[in-house]
C-alpha cells in the first residue's frame, strides 16, 4: 500500500510538459484499469480531476463513476447506504465546491459557516431537539407546535433516506435589513446530498416551510440543536453524541461545536447572560407532498 500511496501522491507530476500524450498512454496501457482504479482511491477530487486531465486513457479511468462514488464516501466519511439518480462526480463537486443553501437564497443574509460533515438517513423518520438529551420516550402530541411546547423536541416524517450534509450557519437577524446589525441567528442546516442537484430546487420551485416555533423566556446556557434518525437514536454510535462531556465547549468558550456521527448531528453553543431563545423548526419538501429534502434549526437571542 505504501509504494501505491507514493505514486499516487506523484502521478499528478505528469501533467508536466516534458511528458507528451502518447508517452503517458504508452505508460498507462501497460497496467490493467483496475490498478489505476486502486490507486486512485488515495486521490483526493483534484487530484483525480488533474490525473484525468493528462491523456484520453487516463480520463476513460478515472472518469468512472466507481472512482468518484468511492472518493465521495471517503471524503463524507459515510457507508455506502443509499442509490442516487446523479453520477457520483457530480456529487462530489456539489458536496465539496464550497457552497451552501444560503448561497442559492439570502446571501444578503448571510454572515459565516462551517461544515459539520454527512450522516446517514436509513429511515424516514426524525427526531428533531434543542435539547441534547436521549429522551426515554418519544413526544406525542397530535402537532409538530404542540410538541415544541411541550417537550422542546418534535417528530419529522417523509424524510428522503440517504446521505444527508450538515453544516452550521451564521445568519444576520432576519427582524431587520441593517447590514450594520449587530443580531445574529445560528442555524443547524442539513439537506439530502442531492438537493443541490435537483433541477426543481435550482428553480427555486422548492421554499422553506416554517413548522413549528416556540420561546424559552428565560436564562439558557446553550443554543443546541439536534437531527436524528429514530431508527438509530437508542444506537451506540449516536449515544456519542448525547456525551456533551466529550465534545461541548467547557463554560466560557463561546465557540460554536458540533459533532456528527453516523446517523445524526447536532451543534451547541455557549451563551453569555441573556433572556431567552426564539427556535424556529424549517423543512423544504420535493413539492406539496413530496419527501423532506432539507431541515434548518435556528436559534435566535430574544
Amino acid at each position: 500500500m505504501g509504494k501505491r500511496l507514493r505514486v499516487a501522491k506523484s502521478i499528478c507530476s505528469c501533467a508536466s510538459p516534458r511528458y507528451t500524450s502518447a508517452s503517458l498512454s504508452s505508460f498507462a496501457c501497460r497496467h490493467d484499469d483496475d490498478i489505476w482504479t486502486e490507486i486512485a482511491k488515495y486521490l483526493d477530487g483534484k487530484s483525480l480531476v488533474m490525473l484525468a486531465a493528462t491523456c484520453k486513457w487516463f480520463l476513460s479511468v478515472i472518469m468512472h463513476d466507481s472512482v468518484w462514488k468511492y472518493a465521495c464516501l471517503r471524503d463524507l466519511q459515510v457507508p455506502d447506504c443509499c442509490q442516487t439518480t446523479f453520477k457520483w462526480i457530480n456529487l462530489y463537486a456539489s458536496a465539496f465546491g464550497g457552497s451552501h443553501s444560503y448561497a442559492f437564497r439570502q446571501k444578503e443574509k448571510h454572515i459565516d459557516w462551517m461544515r459539520i460533515g454527512a450522516f446517514c438517513f436509513n429511515s424516514s423518520d426524525a427526531f428533531l431537539t434543542e435539547k441534547l438529551i436521549c429522551p426515554s420516550k418519544l413526544p406525542k402530541e397530535d402537532t409538530i407546535q404542540n410538541m415544541l411546547n411541550t417537550y422542546g423536541s418534535c417528530l419529522l416524517h417523509n424524510i428522503k433516506t440517504g446521505i444527508w450534509i450538515a453544516d452550521l450557519q451564521l445568519i444576520r437577524c432576519p427582524v431587520c435589513d441593517l447590514n450594520t446589525c449587530d443580531g445574529t441567528m445560528q442555524v443547524l442546516d442539513a439537506r439530502h446530498m442531492e438537493l443541490f442537484l435537483t433541477e426543481e430546487y435550482q428553480k427555486g420551485n422548492w421554499e422553506y416551510k416554517l413548522v413549528g416555533s416556540h420561546d424559552v423566556r428565560k436564562l439558557v446556557d446553550c443554543a443546541a440543536g439536534g437531527i436524528f434518525d429514530i431508527k438509530h437514536l437508542k444506537s451506540s454510535t449516536t449515544a456519542d453524541l448525547f456525551n456533551l462531556k466529550s465534545w461541548v465547549g467547557s463554560h466560557g468558550d463561546w465557540q460554536p461545536k458540533a459533532m456528527v456521527t453516523c446517523h445524526a448531528v447536532a451543534i451547541n453553543t455557549n451563551l453569555q447572560a441573556n433572556e431567552g431563545l426564539h427556535i424556529k423548526y424549517h423543512v423544504m419538501t420535493s413539492g406539496e407532498t413530496g419527501d423532506v429534502v432539507s431541515i434548518r434549526i435556528s436559534q435566535q437571542l430574544l
